[in-house]
């Protein structure tokens, strides 16, 4: 028998917010993909004519233009979400269109998350279907829970039933999101086996199960270093098309993502604009890539690399901390003295070891540098 999970009977994929939930998206810090880029997807929306895989909201054409960016016939610009290969944005997104899940995988900072929300944004129209993974995710995470009080006075029932994440997208032929998969101990992880192959998650307290309809996939993040520590089964990993997500290729490239990113959680923050800090910005990605590559730019000179990841992530946050310094005790425009801390912070996770491989780059490095006085004397202040 098939049980309809509670909560998801009336539930309509179409649906649009009312006035209080729309005051509330306006108002979020963070808010979800859907709602900060609704216009982009209304305007996706009405420019696509081609063919939609069961319950989706754009075709796979669509979405891969919501990602990498595009000009509509109506002169609507869609803005680039990830900055990197479009083959991989079309592989990511033409295996949600398949029975097979994705897991898109790369080291810390290469947006895979953000990847993920906005593919099940594009998809489905939902991206908060979302289970993150930790050591210490139970298995009802994943599955399903109980309402103790409904539990301990009925028993059993669908009542009782507290769906998960993955158990409502199962039901409303949604897209299902799991962060750091490899983060979650292998006997949890393993539930999603069932779920994947057979597309059913049995519930033996009621003889019943949740099939999955058409539309329902997930997609699962892991991250590159984190592999020694819940190595996914042979069995789940089967059950996955995987996609690696790069590092920026290019310098350009990293400042871009850096620039945009920042230019938007500035804008929550009500921050200044960023042409003025320009500069600065490619000071930072320089250096990340420098001692994250272990070669300067020129590719003259070898570096030793800290034991940081050095990612596109704290890049921005160095960036958006530095430009809330300039912004609160300082003119308003972005220099060196403001991102100086921030990459100290980032470089120097080890006290002893990475300390001295960040003087030796200064020293080495940043000191002869054409145009970084000031940056050295500001990184040379904060280290001392």
């Amino acid at each position: 028998m098939t049980v309809t999970v509670p909560g998801t009977e009336s539930t309509d994929s179409n649906r649009t917010a009312g006035p209080s939930e729309a005051a509330g998206a306006a108002e979020a810090l963070r808010p979800h993909a859907e709602d900060a880029f609704a216009d982009e997807l209304r305007a996706l929306a009405a420019a696509d004519d081609r063919p939609r895989p069961a319950r989706w909201r754009l075709s796979p054409w669509a979405v891969a233009t919501y990602l990498l960016g595009g000009t509509l016939p109506d002169g609507t610009v869609i803005t680039p979400k990830y900055v990197g290969p479009r083959r991989i944005v079309e592989v990511a997104v033409t295996t949600l269109a398949t029975d097979r899940a994705l897991l898109l995988l790369g080291v810390p900072g290469t947006a895979k998350t953000w990847v993920s929300e906005h593919l099940a944004a594009a998809v489905s129209g939902d991206s908060t279907l979302l289970v993150q993974g930790t050591a210490g995710t139970p298995e009802e995470a994943i599955r399903y829970g109980w309402n103790y009080a409904q539990l301990l006075a009925h028993g059993p029932s669908r009542e009782a039933l507290v769906p998960s994440p993955v158990m409502r997208a199962m039901a409303d032929g949604m897209t299902a999101r799991v962060e750091e998969l490899t983060r979650i101990p292998a006997d949890v992880q393993d539930t999603l086996i069932t779920v994947l192959s057979e597309k059913t998650l049995p519930i033996p307290e009621l003889g019943e199960e949740v099939q999955a309809v058409r539309g329902f996939n997930l997609i699962a993040t892991a991250n590159d270093r984190d592999r020694g520590v819940n190595e996914l089964s042979s069995a789940l990993r089967r059950r996955f098309n995987t996609v690696v997500l790069p590092l920026p290729a290019t310098p350009e490239d990293e400042v871009d993502i850096v620039s945009r990113r920042v230019t938007q959680i500035g804008r929550s923050l009500e921050l200044p604009e960023l042409p003025e800090g320009a500069d600065e910005i490619r000071r930072v990605v320089t250096v990340f890539r420098e001692l994250r590559e272990g070669v300067t730019g020129d590719g003259r000179t070898k570096l030793k690399s800290p034991s940081g990841t050095l990612s596109t992530a704290e890049a921005i946050s160095v960036v958006t901390g530095g430009l809330a310094l300039a912004a609160h005790f300082g003119d308003g425009v972005l220099r060196a003295g403001d991102v100086a801390a921030g990459i100290l912070g980032a470089v120097v996770r080890d006290p002893a070891a990475d300390r001295v491989i960040w003087q030796e780059y200064l020293e080495m490095v940043v000191r002869e540098r054409d145009g970084w006085k000031d940056f050295y004397r500001a990184c040379r202040e904060v280290t001392e």
